[in-house]
Formats: C-alpha cells, structure tokens, sequence
C-alpha cells in the first residue's frame, strides 16, 4: 500500500484526476474512493478496464494524471490488456501504473507499455509469507523524484524498506522463477481437474477464461497463467464450509488472506480482501459472496494434495450442503 499511495501522490497532485479498474484490491479501492479526496483533493473514476471505450471517455486530457489497474485482477483473475490501455493512455499523456503482485514472471507489464509497476513483495516474491514489503519498479528520473528532499513521497512520508528485509529478499529473488514455475504448473492442472468435477472455477489458463488467448499473447513463455484460482461457490456459507474441510478436516492448506506462499492458503474475497467495497461496488467488479480466492502451494507432490481436495469434496457432498 505505502507503494501504491507513494507513486500516486507522487504522480497526481491536489485537483488530479486517475482512471482505475473497478476490480482492485480492497486497500487501493478504499485508498481511491475515500482516503485521497478526503486527504489529497484526487479524484477516481472507476472503469471496465476491458472496456477500452469506456477507458478512453473516462480519461480527461489534461487533467488525468494516472491509469491505474491490476494486470490480472484481485480477486476475480480478470486480464488487463496492457498493451492497448498503455496505448491509449500515452495518446492523452496519462502515466500508467500497473500492479503486477498476482502475475510476477508471469507478465512484464514494463516491456508491454507500462510506465510503473508495484508490486506487493509480501506475496510471490517473498514466498515465505513472513515479510511485509512493497516496491516501486519505475524510470530513474520517476524513482529520483520520489527521493527528493522538498517534494519527494518516499523521502517525506518515511516508507523505506528495512535493510535488513532487503537482504533476505535478495536471497529469495534468484528462485522466484522456480517457485513461480510450479504454482502456475499446479494451479494450471488443479483447475482443470476442478472444473472436470462440475465445479465452477475461475483460471485463465483455462481454455474457455475470457481472457484466455489475451494472457497467452503477453505472457512469458514457460511461466503458465498465474498461481492463483477462484471457485465461485455463490453463496458465503458454502465458501466458508468448504474452505474449513479443506483446511481442518483434510489439511489441503489454510485460511489466510496472503499468497505466494508454499501453502495453499484461501479466502472468501468478498469478506476479506474485498470487504472495503459496498454490495454496489462488488456487483460491478465481479466479486460473488461465495467466491474463494486460493493461491495454490507447492508443498508436497501434486497427487497428495489433490486427494486431500477430493477428501474434503466428498465430505462437503456427504454433509449434504454441497451437491455438484
């Protein structure tokens, strides 16, 4: 967040204007909605971003400073077309400024248009889910201005990394690309033997995901479509009560807010890391009551954790809450 609020206070000044995606993170909806035209005097206008007309009437030339959006949405794994928007942004002179947390390897926003990338660094990137850490991936002369002494967001606000966090990350940088490699392969084959048993799952690596061809055209070869998955579950209670068998009842991985880690951790979206945006709001972002989130892990072999996710299907189904 200190990353996000950084580049955006940084880039927009009092009376500015951003365009961003309606499906974000809950902490930067509610830092776009509330904190920055209480604080700031910034103002939002929330989009389609896979509407590029609406995008485009969106944007006020001279006054939008920022085109701010997910490259693959939390929670709803919706793909951003990076390449077009940075287009029409830079047509009207508006910065770009994409969060890649979900799609690390994945995607290089920066090589497809994008003018700055932020990153969660506690997710992926850390792996270990023990470290909170944010970073800002710019041009010099953006970086340089965050650190100037009068005007500077990074030198006046204090967000500045711990030394002693910023070596340990160093060392888990060089196996980001083996670690990512084996989310995305399991993700990939969890989602598909899913939705092989009637479920309704959210993956864009799978064949028939909206955005399917549109990530495959950017991705990094060999890095897959992400490591994470949604099952939408359509209501709360049963979400809830799947989460806990796979969690307590066949030990499948945890309940837990975060990913990137070994584990296999799960949410419901839209009472946790959603839970900033009201009923309207999630409606028009996509976000279901009974969506689960789960950032799949890479602990023990494959087969193993699929057989505990079946373990907890088939109690779920002999509960009689569930029915495929």
């Amino acid at each position: 967040m200190s990353a996000i609020s950084s580049v955006l206070m940084q880039l927009c000044s009092s009376g500015g204007h951003v365009v961003a995606a309606r499906t974000l993170y809950g902490g930067t909806h509610a830092l776009l909605t509330h904190f920055f035209p209480r604080a700031c005097n910034i103002t939002t206008t929330f989009v389609d971003i896979s509407d590029h007309e609406m995008v485009n009437s969106a944007i006020v030339q001279g006054r939008t400073k920022v085109l701010y959006f997910e490259s693959i949405s939390n929670p709803t794994l919706a793909v951003a077309n990076i390449p077009e928007l940075s287009r029409l942004a830079h047509d009207k002179g508006v910065t770009v400024v994409v969060d890649n947390t979900f799609s690390p390897l994945v995607l290089s926003p920066a090589r497809l248009g994008a003018d700055v990338v932020v990153h969660s660094i506690s997710k992926f990137i850390s792996g270990g889910a023990d470290i909170i850490a944010g970073a800002v991936c710019g041009p010099a002369n953006l970086v340089n201005s965050m650190m100037d002494l009068h005007q500077g967001a990074l030198m006046l606000l204090g967000p500045t990394m711990n030394p002693k966090v910023a070596f340990e990350l160093s060392e888990r940088i060089p196996h980001l690309g083996l670690r990512m490699k084996e989310h995305c392969h399991r993700a990939l084959i969890f989602a598909r033997r899913m939705k092989k048993l009637g479920l309704k799952v959210l993956y864009p690596g799978l064949e028939d995901h909206p955005h399917h061809e549109l990530l495959k055209s950017m991705a990094n070869k060999e890095y897959g479509f992400g490591g994470l998955l949604c099952l939408d579950m359509e209501t709360e209670e049963k979400a809830n009560r799947l989460m806990n068998y796979l969690q307590n009842y066949a030990q499948f991985g945890f309940m837990a807010v975060s990913l990137g880690y070994y584990e296999t951790l799960m949410s419901c979206s839209g009472s946790s890391t959603s839970s900033e945006l009201n009923a309207e709001e999630k409606a028009l972002a996509g976000i279901s009551a009974g969506l689960v989130r789960m950032s799949v892990g890479y602990l023990g072999t494959l087969d193993q954790r699929w057989s505990q996710f079946e373990k907890a299907l088939s109690r779920m189904q002999d509960s009689g809450v569930f029915k495929n």
